[in-house]
C-alpha cells in the first residue's frame, strides 16, 4: 500500500505554476515544442506528471491535490470565452463562415460516433468512447478538464487522466497533419505558386494592449468576470431541474454570451465589457488550470487502456484527414482559402486555435497569405468551437 501524502489547494496551485514556469523553458529551449504548438503549462506538467508517476513505482508514494482553485481557474476561463461571443463580428465572416460551423458541428458529432462506437466494439463501454471523442479533440485540454468530473461522477475511473493524455495527443496530430494536408490540397489542385516567403505571423499579431490602460479596468474587468460566474451558477442550477447534464460552466458562459451582446462595443467609445482585459485574465487562467490539471495527472491509471486509447485516436486523426481532404475542403469551395481552412480545422478540430493559426500561417509563408481563414478561424476558434461542443457532448451523454 503507498504512502499518501496530502496537498492542500495553495501548494496544489503552486504546483501549477511551477508546471506553467518549467513548461515555459523548456519552449525556449526545445524547438519542436514551439514549432508544434504544445502549450507550457501541459509540457511542464506532464514531466511533474512523470515525476509522480516514477514516485508512485519506486518509493510507493501519492500525492492527493486539493482542486478548488483548479475550478475556480477553469470557471474564470469558460466565463471569459463566453465574453468573447460578439454576435457582431459574424459578418465579417461571410458565407464561409456559415459553411465551417455546419463543418464543425458535424465533425464534433462524427468524432464523438466514431470514439463510443469503438469503445463499444472493444467492449470498453461509451464512456471512454466521450474521453475520447470531442472533449479531448475539438475541445481540447480547457474541455478535457471541465468535463473529467462530469466522466467521473458517471464511473468512468481515471476520467481526467484519459481526457488531458488524448488532448495532449491530438496537439500534436493537430499540427503534424493540418500543414501537410493543406499543402497536399494546393499541389494535388495547382492552387497556387510558391512565393519568396512573406512573413504572415506580423500581419495577423493580434493589437498590444496599450501598457498605460489603468489599471482600474482590470479591476472592472475581473467584477465582470465573477459577475458573470455568480450569475451562471444561479443558471446552472436551474439547468438541472431539467433532468440533463451540463458542465459546471455551462451556466457562467452563456451568461457572459449574453452581458457581452447587451453592452456591445460601439466605435469610438470605450468598451462597456472590458473585453481585452477579460481575455488576459482568461488566458492567464487557462494556464494555470492547464498546469494543475497535468500535474495531478495519475498516469499509472492509463496503463491497462494504453493498447484502446491508442486505437481510438489513431482513428480520429484518420477521420479528420478523410473529413478535410474529401468533406470540408470541397464544402469550402475548393479553392486556395479553402485548402488554407482546412488545414486550420485540423488544427482546432485535434487540438486548439493557436495550432489552427500556426498550420495556417506555416502554408501562408510558403504561397502567399490569405485574409479570410484569419478572420474565420479565430472567430470560430474563440465563438462556436466550445460552445457548440458543450452542446454535443451534453446531448451525447443523455444518450449513452
Amino acid at each position: 500500500m503507498n504512502h499518501l501524502i496530502a496537498l492542500d489547494m495553495y501548494v496544489t496551485a503552486g504546483v501549477g505554476v511551477l508546471a506553467l514556469i518549467l513548461g515555459l523553458f523548456f519552449t525556449r529551449v526545445i524547438p519542436p515544442l514551439k514549432r508544434f504548438c504544445i502549450p507550457a503549462p501541459v509540457s511542464g506538467g506532464i514531466l511533474l506528471s512523470l515525476l509522480t508517476l516514477l514516485l508512485h513505482w519506486v518509493l510507493r508514494v501519492d500525492f492527493s491535490f486539493d482542486g478548488t482553485i483548479k475550478e475556480i481557474c477553469m470557471m474564470l476561463f469558460f466565463t471569459s470565452v463566453g465574453f468573447q461571443s460578439d454576435m457582431k463580428v459574424l459578418r465579417k465572416g461571410g458565407r464561409p463562415l456559415v459553411v465551417m460551423i455546419i463543418l464543425v458541428l458535424v465533425l464534433i458529432v462524427l468524432q464523438n460516433l466514431l470514439s463510443v462506437g469503438i469503445a463499444r466494439a472493444m467492449g470498453l463501454g461509451p464512456l471512454l468512447g466521450m474521453a475520447t471523442g470531442s472533449i479531448p479533440m475539438s475541445g481540447g485540454h480547457g474541455t478535457a478538464g471541465g468535463f473529467s468530473p462530469v466522466l467521473l461522477e458517471k464511473g468512468l475511473a481515471g476520467a481526467d487522466s484519459i481526457t488531458l493524455a488524448a488532448a495532449t495527443f491530438g496537439l500534436v496530430a493537430g499540427s503534424l497533419i493540418g500543414g501537410p494536408l493543406g499543402e497536399s490540397l494546393i499541389r494535388r489542385f495547382s492552387l497556387s505558386s510558391e512565393s519568396g516567403g512573406e512573413d504572415v505571423f506580423q500581419e495577423i499579431e493580434p493589437t498590444k494592449t496599450d501598457d498605460s490602460m489603468p489599471k482600474r479596468r482590470y479591476t472592472l474587468a475581473a467584477c465582470q468576470l465573477i459577475l458573470a460566474m455568480a450569475l451562471g451558477m444561479g443558471l446552472y442550477k436551474l439547468l438541472l431541474l431539467t433532468g440533463i447534464t451540463f458542465p459546471t460552466y455551462f451556466g457562467a458562459l452563456l451568461v457572459g454570451v449574453l452581458i457581452r451582446n447587451v453592452f456591445p462595443h460601439k466605435s469610438g467609445k470605450p468598451d462597456p465589457v472590458c473585453q481585452s482585459e477579460i481575455t488576459s485574465i482568461g488566458n492567464i487562467c487557462l494556464s494555470l488550470f492547464l498546469g494543475m490539471a497535468m500535474s495531478t495527472l495519475k498516469l499509472w491509471e492509463l496503463a491497462g487502456l494504453m493498447l484502446p486509447l491508442l486505437v481510438i485516436l489513431l482513428a480520429q486523426a484518420l477521420l479528420i484527414v478523410l473529413y478535410g481532404y474529401f468533406v470540408a475542403f470541397r464544402a469550402l469551395g475548393k479553392d486556395y482559402d479553402g485548402a488554407v481552412l482546412v488545414s486550420g480545422l485540423c488544427g482546432f478540430g485535434l487540438g486548439a486555435t493557436p495550432n489552427a493559426m500556426a498550420n495556417m500561417s506555416a502554408i501562408c509563408y510558403k504561397y502567399h497569405y490569405s485574409v479570410k481563414p484569419f478572420i474565420i478561424v479565430p472567430i470560430i476558434g474563440a465563438m462556436f468551437v466550445d460552445i457548440i461542443n458543450t452542446g454535443v457532448i451534453t446531448l451525447f451523454l443523455n444518450l449513452i
